[in-house]
């Protein structure tokens, strides 16, 4: 009878006890720092995923107190361009300001110095007494304060835009540690005149970051465009320090200062960095609009104590026996499992995005020359999404003997954005079928969205009716860009901005009317086009665009060329935004 190999080892004596355990235990161990690396894998990676919520999440409230006090500006510089040539009453706009927002705690209106020879230094500054909680008013126009040497004047007029300012604390104004968003204003004739500016404290700020709660011992910075430091465990350094001070204090500076500096470029992602001995877990993400960087710092000890805790009980309980290994096997067959049925669901997600695409496309024309028959009109249109499924749209028809045209980008990407870009198409085929305003089909479709939109998700819209028997065209826009028009010379069409469709019910749309000679064009675009971004970031542009319309040929020419423009200029890059474009070539009565 063959005797089995595992008892002619007990049969050789000790020798062959000892050699069956160690080959047993080696097995054993092998199986468990295996495990362990995955353990250790899959807590790290669950830590990022905390780590990069809690920042997302609190960079979507910071980013809803940040539109709020633009808002505030935005929605009143209309009427401050009004009341340019009465200062006086510029102190009742800094009040309304304040009074629609409770973010804002502070407002001003001031005059570029010398713009009116009256008041060559005029600055109204309302704000709200902190004890009292009325508006007050008192004046910056002084010469301690020097209003126009202050960030928050010089770099809006600097760079004709809104323009977030370094926090700082404003001993002639707010008297706490605040940020101002201002805007420069224009007169009547287009001149630069004053600055409007909406002033919030950040000590909401300071709250809202200490409500990050990944790890007991973890705690969160957030430094300013220059590396003040705003939000900091140790309350001293608020202000005090500069993130590049922290920087030579690494065990690893050459690693923190291209962390630090990837930071200050607008980069997101996460680092492992030292100190004093420690290591840490660094998760950053930036505040654009502000030009502010929050960081998550987590101990890597505490990420992985528990792990370290368990592994040191399963070593020591493999020396009291070998039975541990059929446990740790199924382990790693169930892990196995879990990973195959997350593939197979990963694949049928695929597959229902690409039918998902495949559906949105279909609902938008895609056959170009659309209208063979016609010899009045020349179009062709392109649609780029830079997901699976996007939130661009743009459609056409003719009715009557007019040209019903539109185009929209939904703000977000993916799965959401189709939804929206999906019912906007509806509705404005919808609406347009029975009307032949723009101002009223785009009033119809805002009343109707802003019924349902309860994500908080809006469209910017442009919507047009072209007579092709005459040229008369009639439009109106709803927070999109404005189109180009080719006629003769390049040149934007003249389009009041009004607001994105969905933000609001009862919305009063501003029609416009223009004429087109045959052989006119119109250019309608989505940003995708214009913030194109290369490998560096940097943007195809206004400029790049209008070059790229140079010369008259047919439409889907005009369109071939730009999409090649823009696939060379991008390169490798990966598209960051859905990219749509719709070229209408007037071409006459038929």
């Amino acid at each position: 009878m063959k005797i089995p190999f595992g008892r002619q080892l007990f049969q050789h004596g000790t020798w062959g006890r000892v050699l069956l355990i160690i080959v047993a235990a080696l097995v054993l161990e092998v199986s468990s720092l295996t495990q362990f690396y995955f353990s250790r894998k899959g807590i790290r990676d669950e830590s990022s995923l905390r780590a990069e919520s809690e920042l997302e999440i609190t960079k979507a409230k910071i980013m809803d107190i940040i539109h709020q006090a633009e808002a505030s500006v935005i929605n009143n510089e209309w009427i401050s361009e009004l009341c340019i040539g009465y200062p006086d009453s510029l102190e009742s706009v800094c009040r309304r300001i304040i009074g629609e927002n409770d973010v804002v705690m502070g407002s001003t209106a001031a005059f570029i110095p010398g713009y009116n020879s009256d008041y060559p230094l005029f600055a109204p500054y309302a704000y709200e007494d902190h004890e009292t909680g009325e508006v007050k008013i008192r004046s910056l126009a002084t010469p301690e304060y020097n209003y126009p040497s202050r960030e928050w004047f010089t770099q809006p007029l600097l760079y004709d835009r809104g323009y977030w300012s370094e926090p700082y604390t404003d001993e002639g104004g707010g008297e706490i540690l605040m940020t101002t968003f201002s805007r420069p204003i224009r007169d009547s004739e287009g001149n630069s005149a004053a600055v409007l500016t909406a002033d919030i404290s950040l000590s909401w700020l300071t709250d809202l970051i200490g409500e990050i709660d990944v790890y007991p011992h973890a705690f969160s910075l957030m430094f300013s465009r220059t590396g003040k430091i705003m939000v900091c465990p140790v309350k001293d350094f608020i202000m005090n320090r500069n993130i590049w001070e922290m920087v030579s204090e690494m065990d690893n500076p050459d690693r923190a200062t291209a962390v630090v500096t990837d930071m200050f470029n607008g980069g997101r992602g996460n680092s492992v960095l030292k100190y004093k001995g420690g290591k840490y877990h660094i998760y950053y993400e930036p505040i654009e609009r502000a030009g502010w960087d929050m960081c998550i710092v987590i101990p890597d000890a505490e990420i992985y104590a528990s792990l370290r805790k368990s592994f040191l009980t399963v070593t020591l309980l493999q020396l009291l026996g070998l039975a541990m290994l059929a446990l740790i096997l199924r382990a790693v067959a169930k892990s196995q499992m879990k990973f195959i049925a997350l593939n197979e669901s990963q694949e049928k997600i695929e597959n229902e995005l690409h039918i998902a695409s495949e559906i949105q496309m279909s609902m938008i024309p895609k056959v170009f020359p659309p209208f063979p028959e016609r010899h009045d009109i020349d179009m062709a249109a392109a649609i780029f999404p830079a997901k699976e499924v996007g939130g661009d749209l743009y459609d056409f028809y003719i009715r009557d003997g007019k040209l019903f045209f539109c185009i929209g980008d939904v703000s977000g990407k993916g799965v959401p954005a189709s939804l929206v870009m999906a019912v906007t198409r509806s509705l404005f085929r919808a609406v347009s079928s029975h009307e032949e305003s723009p101002a009223m089909i785009i009033s119809m479709m805002n009343d109707s969205m802003a019924d349902i939109n309860e994500k908080n998700m809006f469209v910017t819209f442009f919507c047009g009716v072209l007579d092709l028997s005459c040229g008369r065209m009639l439009y109106c826009n709803a927070g999109h860009n404005a189109p180009i028009l080719l006629a003769g010379t390049k040149k934007f069409l003249p389009a009041e901005p009004n607001l994105p469709l969905g933000i609001m019910k009862g919305m009063e749309y501003k029609e416009q009317e223009c004429h087109l000679n045959p052989d006119d064009a119109i250019f309608l675009y989505t940003d995708g086009l214009t913030e194109a971004e290369d490998a560096a970031q940097k943007q195809f542009g206004e400029e790049r665009m209008m070059a790229s319309l140079s010369g008259r040929k047919p439409a889907q020419e005009h369109l071939d060329k730009v999409s090649a423009e823009v696939r060379a200029f991008v390169g490798d890059a990966p598209q960051s935004d859905d990219l749509t474009m719709l070229f209408i070539h007037y071409l006459g009565k038929e």
